[in-house]
């Protein structure tokens, strides 16, 4: 079968839907992942074919900083979001036709889900929904970004603000959908409540994250399948550099402290910042730049070391705590670790993440990146590295270890005679 996976956003948005597109072609698929072409190189890597698809999340907020100052205002975030979809999906409807071109079915994956749901309509094609998120209200708090006091409130006070939540998603996609995608490929309108009510909500939707750190909704419906964390492995095939080698060898597990696909507007103050507060903690240091959360200086310390990247799987299991951003793959993948966390959230979804976490007791409360001060990381990381938290962390490991969210995802689909 051929199979058809549309993905954009930053990497760790990409990854999982790698691993899963890995795992359908080792039961014997053809499978081809359409997304932004900064992506390509990892996608082919892995051994699936590629079909670009508009949607460079790199530029747009390495080059605004404006907006790395607002990503946790819902608000800003919104707008910002409604107008660079309705610019970069001009031309998905052409790369889409192409990328699905001899498909047998389609997967669409977060915000180019709907992108999948018009071409499976225009080529009456089967499509099956992805998320790595829980979008859907539930009597969980919702992903928006919400003060501290507010993931502590009422079930049914968290399924109306999830309600809210979809609607406000719906403005955000709808001038992308409604004025263009759809247009160009010949089909109407959504009606005005927006695609989330009527028999297009019945198909397949298979949700990639664990459900011992968010459970799933009570009143989800049977074709919502939680199926565990969808990882891309790449500790079996890392060769880490001799420094980074020689590191964790001359001493004691470092704190990680990384951002991964987070941009800072004031990186050289921000990583000084961190790098004092680690000391003071009394912890040896592992900073990893990745798209500029951090800034690249000189040490002259032996118990700070500054790398690029290395992948989580490999690295997670030797340091002693992780300090991020709470993006989804990274919290799957300390927690899959067994190692604490301290939560410094910087965009979207992430303050949700870190509640999590402070609820499973393997993070303290989130810290807030504009506000950082050196005595408050350095108390964070000292909660974080005491035997309780360890103690938790640890256990919640073992559970999430055990997990095969591809495995899951892929007889789901066969159960449902999908593939």
């Amino acid at each position: 079968m051929r199979i058809v996976i549309f993905t954009i956003g930053t990497e760790g948005d990409v990854r999982p839907l790698i691993a899963l597109g890995a795992g359908l072609k080792q039961v014997g698929h053809d499978v081809c992942i359409a997304s932004d072409t900064s992506c390509k190189d990892l996608i082919v890597r892995n051994g699936l074919d590629f079909e670009p698809l508009a949607g460079d999340f790199l530029s747009w907020m390495q080059g605004d900083e404006k907006l790395q100052k607002q990503a946790l205002g819902t608000l800003a975030m919104a707008k910002a979001f409604q107008n660079r979809l309705r610019d970069i999906s001009e031309t998905w409807p052409e790369q889409g036709l192409a990328a699905a071109r001899g498909a047998d079915l389609l997967i669409g994956n977060g915000m180019v889900f709907l992108l999948a749901e018009a071409l499976g309509q225009k080529l009456a094609l089967p499509v099956v929904e992805t998320q790595v998120v829980p979008t859907l209200p539930s009597h969980n708090p919702p992903l928006m970004p919400l003060p501290g006091w507010a993931y502590g409130l009422p079930s049914g006070v968290n399924h109306l603000l999830g309600s809210l939540m979809r609607k406000m998603v719906w403005r955000v996609y709808r001038p992308a959908y409604d004025e263009v995608v759809r247009p160009k490929l010949g089909l109407p309108p959504y009606p005005a409540h927006g695609p989330y009510v009527g028999p297009q909500t019945k198909r397949l939707s298979l949700f990639g994250y664990s459900p011992a750190l968010v459970e799933p909704g009570r009143d989800w419906p049977d074709t919502v399948k939680v199926t565990g964390p969808w990882f891309l492995d790449e500790a079996s095939s890392y060769e880490p550099p001799d420094t980074l080698r020689a590191f964790l060898e001359a001493g004691p597990p470092p704190v990680y402290v990384g951002f991964g696909s987070m941009f800072n507007h004031d990186a050289e103050t921000f990583t000084s910042l961190v790098i004092e507060a680690v000391k003071e903690s009394g912890k040896r240091l592992l900073l990893v730049r990745g798209w500029g959360g951090l800034h690249d200086i000189a040490v002259a310390d032996a118990n700070v070391l500054m790398i690029e990247r290395a992948p989580h799987d490999w690295l997670f299991p030797r340091v002693a705590l992780a300090v991020h951003h709470g993006g989804a793959g990274t919290t799957n993948a300390a927690c899959r670790a067994g190692i604490p966390s301290v939560v410094i959230p910087v965009f979207g979804d992430q303050l949700f993440w870190a509640s999590r976490l402070r609820k499973l007791e393997v993070a303290d409360k989130a810290l807030s990146r504009e506000k950082l001060k050196v005595h408050a990381m350095r108390d964070a990381i000292i909660k974080a590295d005491t035997t309780a938290m360890r103690n938790k962390a640890h256990a919640l490991g073992q559970i999430l270890r055990l997990e095969n969210g591809v495995e899951r995802a892929i007889a789901e689909l066969e159960t449902a005679k999908i593939i």
